[in-house]
């Protein structure tokens, strides 16, 4: 029998969740938790999936999965979580070196033909992410990895980046950062000055005000002449 279950890294704990799940099987709990943590001590800090076979002697094996490409690279960047805007709001800046590593956890699971497409698929994730890659839109940085630019890094699966280039992309990000912030600040201004005139126009609704009465329906037709004699 197989059981799925999403764990924390390293850090699965025998919750009711997990009780009404395995409880039932008779299966020690104490043990899965120990031996799921074990096996998952390397992705501390991010979901990872598991599958639990368990066998009639209520014995069992943890198969570890690849955890999602989104929670790695959160993980390969100190970040929390990705942006709920990620058009309008970049959240990191990752070096090629980091896509790259992610890229070499994942591929054994991916159905990628080939290394370099696997690295495009990682990119594809910081898209929807708001990630920037090497100082680019990671849809830019996919055109790059399409023109070659980045064959060197590639073929050579270089995942280690330089504290020299880790400070070039931290610079650039802070830039775009105070932009970001500057946009927003702009906005949220423009917002509230133009909530202030509507305001200020004679008979407008505050906002959130109720709707105004419905006006008095149009009166009754007069009746009809009484029937001449």
């Amino acid at each position: 029998m197989i059981v799925k279950l999403l764990v924390d890294g390293g850090d699965m704990k025998p919750g009711p969740a997990i009780g009404q799940r395995l409880g039932p099987l008779g299966i020690n709990i104490g043990k899965v938790v120990q031996d799921v943590n074990k096996a998952t001590k390397d992705f501390k800090g991010i979901k990872v999936p598991v599958e639990l076979d368990i066998k009639k002697d209520k014995t069992f094996s943890v198969n570890v999965l690849s955890p999602p490409t989104t929670e790695l690279i959160k993980k390969e960047l100190g970040i929390e979580k990705a942006s709920g805007e990620a058009k309008k709001i970049k959240i990191a800046n990752a070096s090629i070196e980091q896509i790259i590593s992610v890229a070499k956890i994942k591929y054994p699971n991916m159905l990628a033909n080939n290394f370099k497409s696997a690295v495009k698929t990682v990119i594809g994730s910081c898209t929807s992410s708001g990630i920037l890659v090497e100082n680019k839109d990671a849809k830019e940085t996919e055109k790059d990895v399409d023109k070659g630019i980045y064959d060197k890094e590639i073929n050579s699966m270089k995942s280690e980046t330089s504290q020299e280039k880790k400070k070039q992309l931290a610079d650039f990000f802070e830039k775009v950062k105070a932009q970001q912030e500057a946009r927003l600040k702009k906005e949220e201004e423009e917002k509230t000055s133009e909530e202030a005139k509507k305001a200020a126009v004679p008979g407008a609704a505050a906002p959130g005000a109720a709707p105004a009465a419905t006006e008095a329906k149009a009166e009754k037709k007069p009746a009809k002449d009484e029937k001449k004699k």
